[in-house]
């Protein structure tokens, strides 16, 4: 249903409504459940709502990668600036010893 391997979602039947669980992949033998809304009068509804919220659920994890990968890249960025103004430092203390 979804064009992720990882997200995914299911309906599930209660008494006389209708559950909807956004379920991810933690390993090959266990699923967790993300986020849930149950309530729905038919199963089509749940349908639906699990179709909506799984594609904002994936665009929200999109956004939050590549905020994460974002400041991943400033802070490894820095520290190889960090590296490399110590490596000059260093062979500026060589020079005047030398």
């Amino acid at each position: 249903m979804s064009k992720s391997k990882k997200y995914d979602f299911r309906v599930v039947k209660l008494e006389s409504t209708w559950k909807t669980e956004i379920t991810r992949k933690m390993t090959a033998t266990k699923t967790v459940v993300s986020k849930s809304h149950d309530g729905f009068a038919t199963e089509a509804e749940a349908k639906a709502w699990g179709e909506e919220a799984l594609s904002g659920f994936l665009a929200k994890q999109v956004e939050r990668n590549q905020r994460k990968t974002a400041k991943h890249l400033k802070a490894k960025s820095l520290a190889d600036a960090i590296a490399a103004e110590a490596m000059t430092d260093e062979l500026d203390e060589d020079d005047l010893a030398g």
